[in-house]
């Protein structure tokens, strides 16, 4: 088996920008740094979103049945 060895991480972010403002452009790379991150939903918040659209008879019919139609 291999060992996998990492880049060090000050290396790793100097390429990344290198590779952004080669690819992009100088501008456009800052933009993409500065892209605000889209807030996560908390897990049990998103669970309780899922279930509330959920069709029930459906998603049982499909894990209990394997999902066959007939």
């Amino acid at each position: 088996m291999r060992t996998i060895k990492y880049m060090d991480e000050e290396l790793m972010v100097k390429k990344g920008i290198k590779a952004l403002i080669r690819e992009l452009g100088p501008m456009e790379a800052i933009r993409f740094i500065n892209m605000p991150r889209k807030k996560r939903v908390e897990s049990v918040r998103r669970h309780r979103e899922w279930q509330k659209h959920l069709d029930k008879e459906t998603f049982l019919d499909q894990v209990f049945d394997g999902g066959r139609r007939t």
